[in-house]
């Protein structure tokens, strides 16, 4: 991001913001959060990958620094009945051995392909030790969707056994703003994940997503860095039911260029897949092939948990979440540096988490437990919030709300925060009303169409019933108002997110989060001592499965 030097004026800004109606939360420091983002975005964390060398780091800065906040173990039972400080993630990791062969066959003539140039093949995450795939036809499939609620089907009972679908990102409403998948706003059928696992169920031998940089709302450097290292996934029963041999990516440039050769017009068929009236369109003459060998194995990560036990309803819960990983040693970029640091995405969550906790222990006990859940995976499809949310140390239904915090802003405050998404709950209405005590104004989510409420580790909660959020800090900056935030986020996903530059800076006041931090705790504190139990809208979809089990909690 754009460097903002700390001044008198913005810490004093800062402090002033953060103490306005707040007077019984703590004083958070920026210096600590700077050093505690400094120390885990550090190269001697190595990017902070899961199942490196670097896991064993991190647990044991986060369990130190959580042991010295007055947190008690929260994670998986011991022999001795006690509990630890983490829980086992069992995930299967898969990634490439060597360089891959890659090439597309066209009228019978072969044009190799480099991976991270014109492709981004993931290694398969369904347990195979290989990928040979040899000239298997294209077929383009519209956005990849079957979406019977909305009387949407783009695969139109085309067999795609022994197929390839190439597929567009995003929902069939992106371009125009209109139609029966939110708008802008990004649905779950817009999100990569769901064409994946949509391409199995159809029984294609593999999907490619052709990617734009407006509809996914990150650049192909994005795409490149988060595919081509060793992927993961939670074990599956049936892991051939969730994931085809073949899956991954290809350019824009590409697909113009092999859709031209099949004697078709990429533009027009982009605006026939966004209607109901789009049928598949073979690329006709065209083939996929591919070979490399794979390195498939189950392993173990684990999620971080700390606790403090309520005084009086020890068996409710307030839980604050954050992902502890990133990206780890990858592709160099420019400049030879090939650690993803992961200083904002998410070393600040991290200090966060850190920060609150230390809090929580200083202060009086709660009435209600406060558990503090730092995630591993969340960069490989939020693995760990989706393993825990299976597989709760604390029943879901007697959780009160999850406060999730990913890529927080260092810089300093702001008239406003944001949340991932806009879901109507009564927990955004809570935190809205307290930060308006704060002086602090909510911006919806700036760009919905990017689809971050399917992003973040609060979404596997929500799935399962709990109200959840997923914090962001504002843009409108106390100095330099929404032009200097908007900026700032612009330069940092085109420079820095998911790429080596994601570093810490020294110039960073961290002021922002303070105040970011204050109305966190505020709104965790106000549930962890009283009777509230906050939900859904009545209209939205996560509303009935946590209506039943409303018995649990009254």
């Amino acid at each position: 991001m754009p460097r903002l030097l700390p001044s008198t004026l913005t810490l004093a800004v800062a402090l002033a913001i953060g103490s306005a109606g707040a007077a019984n939360a703590p004083a958070f420091d920026p210096q600590r959060l700077s050093q505690e983002v400094k120390v885990l975005s550090s190269d001697a964390f190595e990017g902070r990958a899961p199942a490196s060398p670097a896991e064993d780091k991190v647990i044991a800065y986060v369990v130190g620094q959580f042991r010295s906040a007055g947190l008690a173990p929260g994670g998986d039972l011991q022999k001795d009945g006690k509990r630890g400080w983490t829980q086992a993630v069992p995930l299967l990791r898969s990634e490439i051995i060597g360089t891959p062969k890659l090439s597309v066959d066209v009228a019978g003539k072969a044009q190799a392909l480099t991976e991270g140039v014109e492709i981004a093949a993931r290694p398969p995450l369904n347990g195979d030790k290989a990928v040979s795939i040899d000239k298997v036809p294209l077929v383009f499939v519209g956005y990849g969707v079957k979406a019977p609620e909305r009387n949407w089907d783009d695969f139109k009972g085309v067999d795609l056994h022994g197929k390839i679908a190439v597929v567009l990102v995003n929902d069939p409403d992106f371009e125009t703003g209109q139609g029966d998948f939110g708008g802008k706003a990004m649905t779950y059928y817009g999100r990569w994940t769901y064409k994946y696992e949509e391409a199995a169920r159809q029984g294609a031998t593999g999907l490619l997503i052709v990617h734009e940089t407006e509809p996914a709302s990150y650049g192909w450097n994005t795409v490149k860095n988060s595919n081509t290292n060793a992927q993961f996934d939670i074990v599956r029963a049936d892991p051939h039911a969730a994931h085809v041999p073949l899956e991954g990516w290809i350019t824009r440039d590409l697909a113009v260029d092999l859709f031209k050769r099949a004697g078709l017009d990429f533009e027009a068929l982009k605006k026939q897949a966004q209607t109901r009236e789009f049928k598949p369109v073979a690329l006709a003459g065209e083939t996929l092939s591919a070979h490399y060998d794979v390195d498939s194995k189950v392993i173990t990560s684990h999620n971080i948990v700390g606790r403090i036990d309520g005084s009086k309803h020890p068996n409710e819960t307030v839980l604050y979440s954050a992902h502890w990983d990133h990206l780890g040693v990858g592709a160099p970029d420019a400049k030879g540096d090939r650690i993803y640091n992961g200083a904002v995405d998410n070393a600040t969550g991290t200090a966060a988490l850190i920060e609150l906790a230390r809090a929580f222990g200083k202060a009086t006990r709660p009435e209600r437990s406060v558990v503090f859940l730092n995630v591993t995976a969340e960069e490989k499809g939020l693995l760990g919030s989706e393993y825990y949310a299976s597989n709760p140390l604390y029943p879901l239904a007697k959780t009160v709300a999850v406060l999730n915090m990913d890529a927080l802003d260092p810089h300093g405050p702001t008239r406003n925060f944001t949340t991932s998404g806009s879901a109507q709950q009564d927990l955004l209405d809570e935190m809205i009303a307290t930060a308006k005590k704060q002086n602090l104004a909510y911006s919806p989510d700036p760009n919905p169409a990017a689809g971050h409420f399917f992003r973040s580790d609060h979404f596997p909660f929500a799935k399962k019933g709990v109200p959840a959020i997923s914090f962001g800090s504002g843009n409108d900056w106390v100095n330099g108002g929404v032009a200097a935030g908007e900026a700032a986020e612009k330069a940092y996903v085109t420079e820095r997110y998911h790429q080596p530059a994601d570093q810490w800076e020294a110039s960073w006041p961290f002021t922002g989060m303070v105040q970011d931090l204050t109305l966190l705790y505020t709104v965790g504190n106000h549930l962890a001592n009283s009777h509230e139990w906050p939900n859904w809208a009545k209209d939205s979809e996560f509303r009935a499965t946590r209506d039943a089990t409303d018995n649990k909690r009254h």
